[in-house]
Formats: structure tokens, C-alpha cells, sequence
């Protein structure tokens, strides 16, 4: 029998990939989900044993563990990231899983100005230092993101985001799913790399906006905005000021060229080429819920209200609202690209991570 394997947030965006193809490659799969709803059901109805818990209650954690070999964390974006990697690494250990994928991302290090971002660098650190081998897990920026403002692309054509003209290769959630499901089920060529699942080429957001034109069959132009246009639509469309907050350094490191870089991960791992822009653009317009759970273009009514909303929108300093918060702020921080042993990492194919004699201390270039 194959080894088990628990996907967390088994009903997120690349946690439901992998479990369902880790099931299809014959591996008895659990997933571990917030919310027993419709997605839950999903799972169960193709063979994952599923779990309802809470990724900070040791009790779930075990719970979900037992018995279990292998293991992809695909934590939440959340402001306690790091207590619950923590968590979930001392209670793999004790359960004596073997392999973890850890997702984490492209531009994590120890000068980052975004803590989410820290965090993700600590707990990168912290699971090399487990009995468990570790397979990193690190894509850029999503493919999905680039429609998080769906009722201005579908009612008014129009791409509204703080990217400048920074380029990217952006992957679909499934082929992050698949390249982490497929890493698993044969870790021993993986163990220790860095794996970056990327689009097949560089694309500026004028080009994304031409892959929306395809596939709506009508125009849709880019406008590049403000961080301050951006942290307001975003405020109206009721994102959490956390998420707003980290998310307006990515988009600097983005118009900056942190993500610049096509990797061949995708293929290596998988055997499939990745999905193009193209196809992430026809899949998601047709499919919303691929974007976000609750998301959906509307009536055009709606989106004019929307419009409304963010003209309106009380602009927020965000550097203040992180002073009130009880985060570990640092001053003068770095940005990917503004740190040199990040670019000198990122340059061949690797983490920023310290070095370690233990299992995982070198992280090959590829």
C-alpha cells in the first residue's frame, strides 16, 4: 500500500489539487479542512478521508496526523503564520511523517518590511531543523491574482493593479497542486530542492490583460494604479487589511523584477508543460470560484456600486494600522530584490535560507 498522505487546507485553491491527485496516483489522502461545507463533500465524494479541525488545536493536528507518511502544508495567509508552522511541525514530527511540502513563496528572507514574509523565511529555516526531510514548495505571484478586481474586468474591461510593468510567469493553482502532489509521491528526486512552479513565459500585465481579451472576446485594457488606488479598491471590496498590507510589497518587488524567472519545474516534476496565461485566463473567467470562494463578476449594477465604494474608500496608512497591531515590526527593511543574499539565492534557483549541516543543506539550483 502506498504511504498516506494529509493535505492541509485540503479545500483551499492548490491544497483540493493535490489531494485529488494523490488520490488518482492510488495514495490513501486526508485532508484537513476549517469548514465542513460543499467543498468538504467534494473531497469525500472523490476518496479523501476527511478532517475537520483547526490547524492551531494540537488535538486537530494529531488527530489529522495519524497514521500519516506524508504531508503537504499549504498554511492559510494569515497573521499568526508562524505559530502555526511551528505547530504543525513538532506535531509531524511526532507522528513520525517522513516528507513534508511546505508552501511557502518566492521572496521570503530575515529583512523582509512584510512579517508574513519573515515568518515564511523562520519557518522555512524551522523545518529543515525537523526529523522530517523537506521539500520546498515556492511559487511567485498566483495567476489567480490577476483577477481579484473580476467586476471591473468583466463590466468595464478593465485591469486595474499596482504593477507597473513588471513581468511575470505566473502558474495556475493547478499545476502548484499537481507539482506538489507529484513531488510527494516520488520525494526521494525532491528532498531538499526548492521547487518554483512558474508559467511558461514572462508576461507583463498589458499581455495578461490581452489573455482576458481572448478569452471574453472583447477588449480589456491595463491601467496601472496607485498603491494608494489599490489599497482602497481593495479596502471597498472588503479584503482583510492584513492580506492588503503584505500584498503592496509584493507589488513593489513585482514592478521591481523580483519575479522576473521561468522555471522548468512544472514539466520536471509533473510531465505536463504548464498551463499558459491563456489557459489560467479561460479557466478562471469561466469558473470564478478558481479566483476566490465567494467570487463572482455581478451585475453591472453591482460593479457600478462597487465603483462607488472605492472612490469613496477612506484611504489608510497601513504603516501606522501594523504599528497598533502587536507584529514584530522591524525598521528599515529590505525588499526581495533590495537585499543581496536574496538575489544572490534567488540567482541560482534557491531559498535565502542560513545555512545547515542537517538533512536538506543544500538546496540545488535547477
Amino acid at each position: 500500500m502506498k504511504p498516506r498522505a494529509l493535505i492541509t487546507t485540503a479545500a483551499g485553491r492548490t491544497g483540493s489539487v493535490a489531494a485529488l491527485e494523490l488520490v488518482r496516483r492510488g495514495h490513501p489522502v486526508r485532508g484537513l479542512v476549517r469548514r465542513n461545507d460543499e467543498r468538504a463533500q467534494a473531497l469525500r465524494n472523490a476518496g479523501v478521508d476527511v478532517v475537520v479541525g483547526d490547524l492551531f488545536d494540537w488535538r486537530d493536528l494529531s488527530r489529522a496526523l495519524d497514521g500519516v507518511q506524508l504531508a503537504y502544508h499549504c498554511p492559510p495567509f494569515d497573521a499568526q503564520h508562524l505559530h502555526g508552522a511551528a505547530m504543525f511541525a513538532l506535531a509531524a514530527e511526532q507522528a513520525g511523517v517522513e516528507v513534508v511540502a511546505l508552501m511557502s513563496g518566492w521572496n521570503p528572507h530575515q529583512l523582509h518590511p512584510s512579517v508574513f514574509q519573515r515568518e515564511h523565511w523562520l519557518a522555512n529555516n524551522l523545518y529543515r531543523r525537523q526529523a522530517f526531510d523537506v521539500i520546498h514548495i515556492n511559487p511567485g505571484m498566483f495567476g489567480w491574482t490577476y483577477f481579484l478586481g473580476l467586476p471591473a474586468i468583466v463590466h468595464f474591461g478593465l485591469l486595474a493593479l499596482p504593477l507597473g510593468d513588471g513581468r511575470n510567469a505566473p502558474p495556475s493553482n493547478e499545476d502548484v497542486g499537481r507539482v506538489a502532489a507529484a513531488a510527494l509521491a516520488d520525494p526521494a528526486a525532491y528532498v531538499g530542492r526548492c521547487l518554483r512552479p512558474t508559467g511558461p513565459t514572462l508576461i507583463s500585465p498589458s499581455e495578461a490583460a490581452e489573455s482576458m481579451s481572448r478569452a471574453l472576446g472583447r477588449t480589456i485594457r491595463y491601467r496601472a494604479v496607485s498603491e494608494k488606488s489599490f489599497v482602497k479598491a481593495a479596502r471597498a471590496m472588503r479584503f482583510p487589511t492584513f492580506e492588503i498590507a503584505q500584498v503592496r510589497h509584493y507589488a513593489s518587488e513585482l514592478r521591481n523584477g523580483a519575479f522576473e524567472g521561468v522555471s522548468d519545474h512544472v514539466e520536471e516534476v509533473t510531465g505536463n508543460a504548464p498551463d499558459s496565461f491563456d489557459t489560467i485566463a479561460n479557466r478562471y473567467l469561466n469558473s470564478p470560484t478558481s479566483i476566490a470562494r465567494d467570487m463572482h463578476a455581478g451585475s453591472k449594477f453591482a460593479a457600478l456600486r462597487l465603483a462607488l465604494r472605492i472612490a469613496t474608500a477612506r484611504a489608510i496608512d497601513l504603516d501606522n494600522w501594523e504599528q497598533t497591531r502587536d507584529y514584530p515590526l522591524i525598521s528599515n527593511g529590505l525588499l526581495a530584490h533590495e537585499n543581496p543574499d536574496w538575489n544572490e539565492a534567488a540567482s541560482r534557483g534557491q531559498l535565502a535560507l542560513l545555512p545547515t549541516d542537517h538533512h536538506g543543506a543544500s538546496l540545488p539550483a535547477h
